[in-house]
C-alpha cells in the first residue's frame, strides 16, 4: 500500500472535503467532527464527482441526483435504487499532514 499526502490539517477544516487522484483512483477526503475519512469520489449511479456535493455532518449528498452517502463508511444512506457502496480507505494524520493509504 502507498501512503499519499492529501494536504495539511488546516487545508481540510471540519465540515469540509477535498479529493486526490492516485493513478486511476479518485478519492474523497472529508473532515467530520475533527476526524478524517476517505472514500471513492465517484458516484456509482452515473459518475458524478462527489466532492462537488454537500457534506452535512457525516452525510454526503451527490450533486447530480441526490443520493446520500455515509462518508464514514462509504455506505449508501438513501437512493430510490440500490447502489454499490463507495468503499473506504484508511486515513492517518502525522505532523499536521493528512495521508490516505491506497
Amino acid at each position: 500500500m502507498a501512503k499519499i499526502n492529501v494536504g495539511n490539517v488546516s487545508e481540510i477544516p471540519e465540515g469540509k472535503m477535498t479529493h486526490v487522484v492516485v493513478g486511476e483512483k479518485d478519492i474523497l477526503v472529508a473532515n467530520v467532527q475533527g476526524k478524517y475519512y476517505a472514500t471513492n469520489n465517484t458516484c456509482p449511479h452515473q459518475g458524478a464527482e462527489l466532492h462537488e456535493g454537500e457534506l452535512n455532518g457525516g452525510e454526503l449528498t451527490c450533486p447530480w441526483h441526490g443520493s446520500k452517502w455515509d462518508v464514514t463508511t462509504g455506505n449508501l444512506n438513501w437512493f430510490p435504487q440500490k447502489l454499490e457502496p463507495l468503499g473506504s480507505y484508511k486515513i492517518t494524520v502525522e505532523n499536521d499532514s493528512v495521508y490516505v493509504e491506497v
